[in-house]
């Protein structure tokens, strides 16, 4: 296992993180303990969360994830074994069941957010904690024609003091964005500096070979500050792996239980995965690992969050780390995104 720095810190994290979404509505406890202790005994040491998840959110599931993460941390004593990552929802007025719809990211929600985290992780401190979406109307969750609208529910100064005074208190050591905008990790960055708070250190946004928009304006961000990327849905909601191709629906599978996840099923993203799908299949690869392990490569990557619901899956996933992939294959993967670019951004 590969690992790497974690922005401007003395933290190394694995290439590959172990992603934690679907424990607790696709996932049992039994489950999300297994997938613990397989990634960790192959040689995962970065775990993210959220207070969010499950994903899909309801209010019958919310916080599930963390509370299952806790208990193992429980059983098996290996706090210090791990970097732990979680994040606080931003202006949110359509999950009624966080903070009565009315969170945000102001001093009230942020310290409330934490504090239950902590509780239900079972733990002193978080390595990690990410703004889950900005706190104003900008472009994420592949939204597209940017409109303008002047302020925003908190302003990021504020934000930033409060997380600043978080790390001052030894609750978070490091923390990070995520669903951010260029403009966005900058403002962060600039008031840091002129305040002199705490640094975001990471971006964790969507990545993989059907959305490569973090390459633009992020990806130099990323490398001049060193506040590499947090891939998530590096498989595209698993439509990669090609198991939805040619009108497929693998029983309990993501897209095939929840009509919400069609963000990489529309005609082009098609074509583009079957372009890619029969590149894999050309040079004698495993789909999913071949996208996988494209990801690994960047330069700009920090790590790649990967998730599974099943043992089978993950542990296809836990081996792209191992695979590096030839300049033929690279090169066919270009020319793929040359022809069909960023089909679901």
């Amino acid at each position: 296992m590969e690992y790497r720095r974690l922005g401007r810190t003395d933290i190394d994290v694995s290439v590959l993180c172990l992603g934690t979404m679907t424990w607790g509505e696709q996932n049992t406890e039994a489950e999300a303990h297994a997938q613990l202790d397989v990634a960790l005994a192959a040689g995962v040491n970065f775990i993210d969360t959220a207070e969010l998840y499950p994903v899909p959110p309801k209010a019958e599931t919310c916080t599930l994830t963390e509370q299952y993460i806790g208990r193992w941390l429980k059983r098996r004593g290996r706090r210090d074994d791990i970097v732990l990552a979680s994040k606080v929802v931003g202006q949110a007025d359509w999950l009624d069941h966080i903070r009565s719809g009315k969170a945000c990211l102001d001093r009230a929600n942020i310290e409330q957010a934490l504090h239950g985290s902590l509780e239900r992780l079972q733990t002193d401190y978080l390595d990690l904690y990410q703004l889950h979406w900005p706190d104003r109307n900008t472009n994420f969750f592949g939204a597209l024609g940017y409109t303008h609208a002047s302020g925003q529910s908190v302003p990021i100064e504020e934000t930033l003091r409060v997380l600043a005074d978080l790390v001052q208190a030894g609750k978070v050591r490091h923390i990070g964005l995520s669903n951010e905008t260029p403009w966005g990790v900058m403002e962060f960055l600039r008031l840091a500096g002129q305040y002199g708070l705490s640094r975001v250190v990471s971006v964790q946004n969507p990545y993989s070979l059907l959305n490569r928009s973090f390459e633009v304006g992020l990806a130099e961000v990323a490398h001049r500050e060193e506040c590499g990327l947090l891939a998530y849905s590096p498989l595209g909601f698993g439509v990669l792996s090609g198991k939805y191709l040619h009108g497929q629906q693998p029983v309990d599978a993501r897209v095939t239980l929840y009509e919400r996840f069609s963000r990489y099923s529309n005609a082009q993203a098609v074509a583009a995965t079957e372009a890619y799908v029969a590149l894999a299949h050309e040079h004698g690869l495993d789909p999913a690992q071949m996208a996988l392990a494209y990801v690994n490569s960047r330069p700009f990557l920090t790590s790649n969050i990967i998730g599974a619901t099943s043992m089978a899956q993950l542990q296809d996933n836990l081996a792209s780390a191992e695979l590096d992939l030839s300049e033929t294959v690279i090169d066919g993967i270009e020319a793929i995104h040359q022809g069909q670019p960023n089909p679901a951004p």
